[in-house]
């Protein structure tokens, strides 16, 4: 097992590892197998997308140099949170610490919805009007500083190991660019695979227009929550094909912009 010095040092590297080949990945599968047509080109809204999660990472590490991880070090090193206090197998903390930190991303995302000044940051991941692998990565700033501080509470909360929050991590990373991802997936393949991860016609849901389309499907990762919690839904009413994805506000071309997107919490939603 990785010491968490090991463990520190080689999460901001796995983590780009993961992006980058997701992105390489997912971007080749959605030009051979696209799901939807797509109204708006790669070279419209690729550079804003990617452009914020640059510029989300370089936020993050000067900010919180050591990230999550770090955090779970001195929380180990403290003995503080629920595992480092009981005895139990390794693997039982392992699991259990990556089931709680998945649940708690889950409830987060519920209430980034359900409170209106967390929708105002969370509404820019919304406003892409077409999905696809850069999407996973699209969100506001203070929405992933804001989401980096509630990560760190849960994990010295619940005593979340370094390596089960490395695991944790990369899992959300690559399931966040894999379950936006524009791919055409056989729908008995989808019916038995959304049991086990989120897939991309599941997600889409979320994305929907259709404000009670896209107050569901909050995982990101297991879908489990969503059936236990009632916020499931299986399809959305118009078809994948043909439903409408973003918000009523914020489609005009401009929008893709990185400067109107960073502002967009702080202007006037025009929904009539």
């Amino acid at each position: 097992m990785p010491s968490p010095s090991t463990g520190l040092a080689v999460e901001p590297i796995l983590r780009a590892g993961i992006f980058f080949g997701m992105l390489a990945l997912m971007a080749v599968w959605e030009a051979i197998a696209p799901r939807r047509h797509q109204p708006q080109h790669r070279w419209r809204r690729w550079p804003g997308n990617l452009g914020i999660a640059m510029l989300n990472s370089v936020l993050v590490r000067l900010i919180v140099p050591a990230g999550a991880v770090g955090v779970a070090i001195i929380a180990a090193s403290r003995g503080w949170g629920l595992f480092n206090s009981v005895e139990l197998p390794a693997w039982v903390a392992l699991t259990g610490a990556v089931l709680l930190l998945d649940l708690a991303i889950y409830v987060q995302h519920w209430t980034f919805h359900a409170v209106p000044l967390l929708w105002r940051l969370h509404r820019m991941h919304h406003a892409d009007t077409a999905l696809d692998v850069s999407s996973g990565a699209r969100f506001h700033p203070a929405e992933i500083l804001l989401s980096m501080a509630i990560k760190s509470v849960v994990v010295v909360a619940i005593g979340a190991s370094p390596l089960a929050v490395l695991i944790f991590e990369v899992l959300l990373n690559a399931s966040s660019m894999f379950n936006h991802g524009n791919i055409a997936i056989p729908l008995p393949v989808d019916r038995v695979l959304r049991w086990l991860v989120v897939t991309p016609d599941m997600h889409r849901v979320h994305h929907s227009i259709l404000r009670e389309e896209t107050d569901s499907n909050f995982g990101f990762n297991l879908p489990w929550w969503d059936r236990v919690f009632g916020t499931y839904r299986a399809q959305p009413e118009a078809g994948h094909a043909e439903m409408t994805l973003g918000l009523p506000s914020f489609r005009t071309p401009a929008e893709t912009r990185l400067d109107r997107m960073l502002l967009q919490p702080w202007r006037a939603d025009t929904t009539p």
